[in-house]
């Protein structure tokens, strides 16, 4: 993994070979499994693994917004996570939740955060150990930094962005984008409007990985943004539905790529397909 710009990844191996220190009151190493919802952590775990709900834990319900600063540092330190702890997080559905997870610890300011190339998925398919067991740690005083706006786009962000043909990626479905679904099958409709903000490049966030949900080489990922014009030499903002899928693109940009300028806009197509009057675009983007 010594091609990406920054060390972001452990293997699943490595977790597995650090487990007893996941699972140790300790604090200097903590595990995560972020899921939409709380039900498939509950079946089974890795050993040690703290479960955050994703819906409930990680967002206001009231603000529809990430936590507060405060609430971020509740959360934390009640699980017994310490602005020191090495903090590795994974997730279903190929990390989305958990790379959302990730950006919103950078977002505020924790530098020692990873990801498990493969997520769930991958641990339950190559059978590394699973646990029903709820860890309990003792809670600590977690004391944030940030928030770091650089890695967060706002509307005023987009708006600019159109206006100064800054690179958009839309990382939804063909679907989602030329506007003819508003959601991907099976999941809640968020948006009155489909399609796309304009100038908007569609790369699908499942494009950055290979069939087994672990991230593809650096010169992969690299030469698939910049087949769409994309290089790291501007700002690049990264969208989808609720903001998840955009993490998993906004990693691969900032982290895997080194591309500092990317930014995450979490506000994604439930802020922008119901503004009024904000511009929008339907069926395929022009090259």
């Amino acid at each position: 993994m010594t091609d990406y710009a920054k060390d972001v990844l452990v293997s699943a191996d490595w977790v597995e070979d650090n487990l007893e220190e996941f699972q140790s009151d300790d604090p200097a190493h903590r595990l995560v499994e972020v899921d939409v919802d709380t039900e498939a952590y509950d079946e089974g775990h890795a050993p040690g693994a703290i479960g955050f709900n994703w819906e409930t834990q990680l967002q206001d319900q009231t603000t529809r917004d990430i936590l507060t600063k405060a609430d971020f540092e509740e959360l934390l330190g009640s699980h017994g996570i310490t602005e020191d702890s090495t903090v590795v997080l994974y997730g279903d559905n190929s990390n989305w939740f958990a790379a959302y997870t990730y950006w919103q610890f950078k977002y505020y300011g924790h530098d020692d955060v990873k990801l498990m190339d493969g997520g769930r998925d991958y641990w339950l398919e190559h059978d590394y150990p699973l646990t029903a067991d709820v860890p309990e740690f003792d809670a600590v005083d977690y004391t944030a930094s940030g928030p770091r706006e650089s890695i967060r786009a706002y509307r005023e962000d987009v708006e600019n962005a159109i206006e100064r043909g800054v690179p958009l990626v839309d990382v939804r479905s063909p679907e989602e984008f030329k506007g003819e679904i508003l959601a991907p099958p099976g999941l809640q409709e968020t948006a009155q409007r489909g399609g796309h903000i304009p100038g908007a490049q569609n790369i699908s966030w499942a494009a950055v990985t290979n069939d087994d949900g672990t991230f593809k080489t650096a010169d992969e990922i690299r030469e698939l943004y910049a087949d769409k014009g994309i290089d790291g030499d501007s700002t690049t903002v990264a969208y989808c539905r609720i903001g998840e899928r955009s993490s998993v693109a906004w990693f691969a940009l900032h982290e895997l790529l080194g591309y500092e300028d990317a930014i995450n806009y979490d506000g994604s197509w439930t802020e922008w397909g119901n503004l009024v009057g904000a511009p929008i675009e339907k069926g395929e983007a022009d090259d």
